[in-house]
């Protein structure tokens, strides 16, 4: 690793970020999903938001070709969740509390928030993919959200602003 990436992964680890888990269905209405902190809100006329996912994922080739999709936004008590959807398991989904929404994509339970989205756009950025979404449906539980922050997941402790 340059001393470039390793000052790049250094400082970017300093920013906190939300934690969430993004989830889709395939072609056969299987659902699929994985944690991701590269979340953020891009416009309000119209809603949109990205996110943004590493070519060589093996989650990519199905992301890529989803015409819908929910960003899971988890609560601070859902670090579990974390875990299992940036695990390799492979159905995640039978250890997660679940449903299908009206708009057809897997949500996960008692998340912070979910934004349901079509795909609006896909752009290729490098090494990674960054899809962009239109918001059609949100439900927000207003619950305080997990934080990543230094490879740490959970809160970030009061004495870190002192």
């Amino acid at each position: 690793m340059t001393d470039k990436v390793a000052a790049f992964k250094q400082a970017l680890g300093n920013y906190p970020t939300g934690v969430t888990v993004v989830t889709a269905c395939n072609d056969t209405n299987e659902p699929f999903g994985l944690t991701v902190n590269s979340f953020a809100s891009v416009s309000i006329d119209p809603l949109l938001i990205l996110w943004s996912l590493d070519k060589k994922s093996q989650l990519h080739p199905y992301f890529t070709v989803a015409q819908k999709f929910a960003v899971n936004i988890l609560a601070n008590n859902q670090e579990h969740l974390c875990t299992l959807f940036s695990s390799k398991i492979p159905d995640r989904f039978a250890q997660a509390k679940w449903s299908t929404s009206a708009l057809g994509v897997p949500v996960l339970h008692d998340t912070a928030a979910i934004l349901q989205c079509k795909t609006f756009q896909q752009i290729d950025a490098g090494d990674h993919t960054i899809f962009i979404g239109q918001v059609l449906e949100i439900d927000n539980a207003q619950k305080e959200p997990l934080l990543y922050h230094r490879r740490h997941i959970g809160e970030i402790p009061k004495s870190f602003y002192e």
